[in-house]
């Protein structure tokens, strides 16, 4: 297991420190158009989101955080390149945390103005190392965007503002490629003590940002790297949400939700199964139950195989039989058994 780093809070929620992984994602809504940013940080926030970014490009966007912040509950990011006046003009409207690279916005003193009024508001800073936008001099000097180059791109943020005395920092160190990903924050947890932000950058669709994701996160989850995490699909973010969720509960990290299993068909299966349990799987995505559910192809293997399910069903010609802990309930007809699997789960 990773060492603990140290404890970062934002806003209401605790990164670092042994504290449980917290869920990210960002809006691709316009931020100055407040009701629409607003709108989808609640459903995200109803899918299970616990900490949202949104983009900052100019001063008018960087005034809507306060009319934001009065209608959301979960804390606010302000993603910001460059123009430390944004920096503070966040800071100013209440934001949470800010996302920023000091070694990007200019002279020490425009670094320090930011650095003091995020210390005097307790706002934390996300240093956020992107393989896409590392210096000229760090690719030319390791041959592109190796895991040195990023880990020593993360450190030299860190030394300007440890110059600073500030302390209060969160780094993200992002590659599209999975491989150099986990190698370069393998290679800053050993260093450092400052709490991780992991994901993979540019992952894909969700087709393949789900592989990407999975991988590059779950193999650092699993050796305890990582204090907060973020999937990136190019798709609805919500979809982000759920597929983190997802990461943390297959790791045993999370038990605040349904935990859904499905075998695979084969030549006994005798009911549309892939529809069933798709369908299934989508009825218990927001459902807050601490239990195990099954969908069977078949009645032969199915609630034996099953047993451990809290409850699930499994296929016969034309009808299913609905099962709890291994053990026959009834049998329901086909084009009933998503139904009435429903409301027995309701009931448990």
């Amino acid at each position: 297991m990773s060492k603990l780093t140290r404890t970062v809070n934002v806003g209401d929620v605790k990164i670092g420190g042994g504290n449980p992984v917290s869920i990210q994602s960002m809006c691709n809504t316009d931020t100055r158009d407040v009701a629409s940013t607003v709108a989808q940080i609640k459903m995200l926030e109803d899918a299970g989101c616990e900490i949202i970014r949104v983009a900052v490009p100019d001063m008018e966007a960087a005034q809507a955080i306060a009319k934001i912040k009065q209608q959301i509950s979960i804390p606010l990011v302000a993603d910001i390149h460059f123009d430390y006046r944004l920096a503070l003009e966040c800071i100013k409207n209440g934001i949470d945390k800010v996302r920023i690279n000091p070694g990007n916005i200019g002279s020490r003193d425009k670094v320090k103005l930011v650095a003091d009024a995020a210390k005097a508001n307790s706002i934390p800073i996300r240093i956020g190392v992107n393989g896409g936008s590392l210096e000229k001099e760090l690719v030319a000097k390791y041959g592109g965007a190796t895991a040195d180059a990023l880990v020593e791109s993360a450190m030299g943020h860190i030394a300007i503002l440890d110059e600073l005395n500030f302390s209060d920092i969160v780094v993200s160190i992002k590659v599209s490629n999975v491989p150099v990903m986990l190698e370069a924050y393998r290679k800053f947890d050993e260093i450092s003590d400052i709490p991780l932000h992991i994901g993979v950058t540019e992952s894909g669709t969700e087709r393949m940002g789900t592989v990407k994701s999975s991988v590059g996160i779950g193999a650092l989850l699993s050796e305890g790297i990582g204090d907060t995490m973020r999937v990136s699909l190019t798709a609805d973010p919500v979809k982000e949400i759920y597929l983190a969720k997802d990461i943390l509960s297959v790791l045993g990290m999370r038990k605040d939700g349904v935990e859904f299993v499905s075998c695979p068909t084969c030549g006994r299966t005798q009911i549309d199964l892939i529809k069933i349990a798709r369908e299934v799987e989508d009825r218990l995505k927001n459902m807050d139950k601490n239990i195990k559910v099954a969908v069977m192809g078949c009645a032969v293997n199915g609630p034996g195989e099953a047993r451990d399910a809290d409850i699930g069903i499994a296929g016969g010609k034309g009808e299913c039989l609905i099962f709890k802990k291994g053990v026959p309930v009834r049998k329901v007809p086909e084009q009933l058994a998503v139904g009435e699997l429903m409301k027995d789960i309701e009931k448990l």
